[in-house]
C-alpha cells in the first residue's frame, strides 16, 4: 500500500541526508533490508496510533534541533564509585582515549564498525534481527532507520559470569549533534552481565540495543538519562529470552524536552523472566514516553512492567504498555502498573495499558493511576514535626521506590535515590 503523501515527504526528506555505512556483505544486506522497511512503513507522524500522545516531528525531521549544553558543575559522575569497564561516546562517536581497554574475562567487546568489516562474525545472526521481529504487530520505523544507518556502537558477546559491569557513557559537547548508536549484546547459555548506561549523548539521539539472552543466562540493565534540559532522545531495547533466562531493565529519566523509550521483549523459552521498569521526574517543558510490548510465547514465564512518573509545571508523561500472551503460553504471570504523581494542576499523564491473551491458564493484570500527594500522609508527617517541603519530598521518593526496587544492586539503587533527592531539593523554589 502506498504511503500517504505527507508521510512519504517526511521519510524522503530524512533519508535524503543519510547513506548506508560501508561494511561486509552480511551487514550491508541487513542495512539494505532495514532501509526497505523504513521506506515501506514511512517515518512516524501524530496520526499513528502509538504516536498520538507524543509528537515525533523533531525525531523524524532531517536536522536535529539545537540543545544547549548543560553544566553539571561539581556533580560526581553517575556510577562513579563502581568498579566498571568504561566505554565512552562523545556526541555519538566512540572516544578511545577516554575509554578503558576493551577486554574483560568472560567478555568480547568490539566497535560495531570493526565487526562490520569482518566477512564472518557472530553479530551477523543478531544485527537487525530482533529489530525486524519487533516491527510486528507495531511498526517502529525509527528503529529500522537506526539499523540502516548507524555505524557507531558496540557488539558484546558474554561467555561467562562477568563480575565488572560494562558502563556506556554518553557525553554531549556539540549543541547540534545528531547521534545514531546501535549496540548488540549476546549472552551465551549460563552467562551473566550488567550493562550500565548514562549521559545525554547528543542534542538528538536515536539508539537501538538488541539483546539475545540464551538459556539460563541473566542480563541486568540500568540506565540514567539526563540531565540536559533541551535534549531529545528515542531509544529502543529489543530482547529475546531463552529457557530459564532472566532479563531486568531499569531506566531513570530526569529532564529533557522529549524522551521516548521503547522496550520490545519476547519470552521464547519456558520459565523465563522479564522485568522492565522506569522512574521519571519532569519539570516544565518535559515529555517522557515509555512504550512497552511484552510477548509471552512459552510456558510458565513471568513479566513485570513497573513505571512511575512525577510531573510538575506542565510536564507530560506517557505510558503505553502491552502484554501479549500467545496460544500455548500457559501458566503465564504478567503484571503491569503505571502511575503518575502530579505535583500541580498543569501537568498531564496519558496511559494506554493493554492485555491480549490467547491462553486460558494465565494470571495477568494491569492498572494505571494518576493523583496528587496523599494529604493524609502529608498531615501525618507534618504533625510529627517534618517541614512541609521535606514531607513532600519524602512522599515523592516513597512513590518512586517501587520502580527503583526493581534494581537488583542495592548500591546502584541507593545512588539513584540520592540523585532523585538532590533533584527535588534543587526545585523546591
Amino acid at each position: 500500500m502506498a504511503l500517504a503523501k505527507s508521510k512519504s515527504e517526511i521519510t524522503q526528506a530524512r533519508l535524503g541526508g543519510l547513506k548506508l555505512p560501508g561494511g561486509g556483505e552480511w551487514i550491508t544486506a541487513a542495512r539494505k533490508a532495514a532501509l526497505k522497511r523504513v521506506q515501506d512503513m514511512g517515518l512516524p507522524s501524530r496520526r499513528d496510533e502509538y504516536w498520538k500522545y507524543t509528537d515525533p516531528t523533531t525525531l523524524a525531521q532531517p536536522e536535529a534541533p539545537p540543545a544547549a549544553l548543560f553544566d553539571v558543575g561539581d556533580d560526581t559522575p553517575v556510577y562513579g564509585e563502581i568498579d566498571r569497564l568504561k566505554i565512552v561516546f562523545v556526541d555519538g562517536v566512540f572516544d578511545p582515549d577516554a575509554s578503558d581497554d576493551l577486554s574483560l574475562e568472560g567478555l568480547e567487546v568490539e566497535r560495531i564498525a570493526d565487526a562490520a568489516r569482518a566477512d564472518i562474525h557472530w553479530a551477523r545472526d543478531l544485527f537487525g534481527v530482533l529489530e525486524a521481529r519487533g516491527q510486528t504487530p507495531v511498526a517502529r520505523p525509527l528503529a529500522a532507520l537506526n539499523t540502516a544507518t548507524a555505524n557507531e556502537g558496540v557488539v558484546i558477546r558474554v561467555t561467562g559470569r562477568v563480575l565488572r559491569p560494562v558502563s556506556l557513557i554518553y557525553l554531549h559537547r556539540d549543541e547540534t549533534s545528531d547521534a545514531m548508536l546501535h549496540h548488540l549484546v549476546k549472552l551465551e547459555p549460563g552467562a551473566e552481565m550488567t550493562l550500565l548506561e548514562n549521559g545525554p549523548a547528543a542534542a538528538r539521539l536515536n539508539k537501538v540495543l538488541e539483546v539475545e539472552v540464551a538459556d539460563g543466562a541473566s542480563f541486568h540493565h540500568v540506565r540514567t538519562q539526563g540531565r540536559d534540559h533541551e535534549r531529545r532522545a528515542h531509544t529502543h531495547v529489543f530482547a529475546r529470552l531463552g529457557t530459564e533466562s532472566r532479563f531486568k531493565s531499569f531506566t531513570l529519566t530526569v529532564n529533557g524536552v522529549l524522551t521516548r523509550n521503547e522496550s520490545v521483549i519476547e519470552l521464547t523459552g519456558d520459565n523465563a523472566s522479564a522485568h522492565v521498569a522506569g522512574a521519571a521526574v519532569g519539570d516544565g517543558d518535559f515529555l517522557q514516553d515509555d512504550t512497552v510490548f511484552v510477548t509471552h510465547d512459552a510456558e510458565n514465564c513471568e513479566s513485570r512492567q513497573v513505571y512511575k512518573k512525577v510531573l510538575r509545571n506542565g510536564a507530560t508523561g506517557v505510558f503505553q504498555g502491552k502484554i501479549l500472551v500467545k496460544e500455548g503460553a500457559q501458566k503465564t504471570d504478567g503484571y503491569q502498573i503505571s502511575q503518575a504523581l502530579m505535583l500541580d494542576d498543569d501537568s498531564q499523564f496519558y496511559a494506554k495499558p493493554e492485555l491480549e491473551i490467547y491462553a486460558d491458564d494465565v494470571a495477568c493484570s494491569h492498572g494505571s493511576t494518576t493523583g496528587a500527594i496523599d494529604e493524609d500522609a502529608l498531615f501525618y508527617l507534618r504533625s510529627r514535626g517534618v517541614p512541609r517541603v521535606d514531607a513532600e519530598d519524602l512522599l515523592v521518593l516513597s512513590f518512586l521506590a517501587q520502580a527503583i526496587d526493581e534494581i537488583d544492586s542495592p548500591e546502584i539503587a541507593d545512588e539513584l535515590l540520592s540523585r532523585l533527592e538532590a533533584w527535588l531539593k534543587r526545585r523546591r523554589g
